[in-house]
């Protein structure tokens, strides 16, 4: 009995710095298509939580993260947002969880260039495997509308990707409430994210603490993601 007791004593004192750190489990999105299609802002909406007073083109690659939280746990999004250049460095393929296309809804050719884009992504080794999704901004441009909903929501179906359509613009940027399209920016990227969390653990991760640029906790939960079925606003 005595020897039993200091055992259990012993045991019960173990300081908690022994057990490993918990890890922070990193999902790399890249957003990708033509220059000037709005990918530089809906990363920052995502990001800051607001639509950026003033931007400048990309150069080379923008990185941007936020940390947040799906079903209890701690999950880094990192987005990776391009000058609209093919035949990026294989760098910025390397490790990638997910893509998101985005085109101009006001824009045909940025549409029409989306082909090229998905090729792009087959050179670089990304197989269908990898999760994909295709996004329409500026909707809030709704009188210069060049793409239609239903020609992109057949794009997005023989490619088997969710369709949204959305404006990284706050909702009463223009004065008009009711139109909730940019509601659907957080939407997008956790859709993704919960669909990257249901799949096998991933392999990049790093110890919390670690330096975060341009991220803000969040605790969204499942409601903030649409599942993983093709949807449009």
């Amino acid at each position: 009995m005595a020897e039993s007791g200091s055992v259990t004593e012993f045991s019960g004192s173990l300081p908690n710095s022994s057990l490993p750190p918990p890890r922070t489990r990193i999902f790399k999105i890249i957003v990708i298509g033509d220059s000037g299609v709005g990918k530089t802002c809906l990363t920052y909406r995502f990001c800051a939580g607001k639509f950026p007073e003033k931007t400048e083109a990309t150069i080379g690659v923008d990185f941007r993260e936020r940390l947040v939280d799906i079903d209890g746990e701690n999950i880094k999004i990192q987005l990776w947002d391009t000058a609209g250049q093919k035949s990026m460095v294989q760098h910025y393929y390397r490790n990638v969880h997910a893509v998101v296309f985005v085109y101009d809804v006001t824009n045909a050719a940025s549409f029409h260039s989306l082909p090229a884009w998905i090729e792009e992504c087959r050179q670089h080794a990304l197989g269908t495997e990898v999760p994909r999704i295709l996004v329409g901004n500026k909707c809030d441009l709704q009188d210069s509308v060049q793409v239609g909903t239903d020609v992109a929501q057949q794009f997005a179906d023989t490619h088997s990707m969710p369709l949204f359509e959305t404006s990284a613009k706050n909702p009463n940027s223009q004065g008009d409430a009711s139109s909730g399209n940019s509601d659907h920016v957080e939407a997008i990227f956790m859709t993704v994210a919960h669909k990257l969390k249901s799949q096998k653990p991933l392999v990049l991760s790093q110890p919390p603490g670690a330096p975060i640029s341009l991220s803000r906790a969040a605790n969204d939960g499942g409601g903030a993601a649409r599942g993983w079925g093709c949807s449009s606003c």
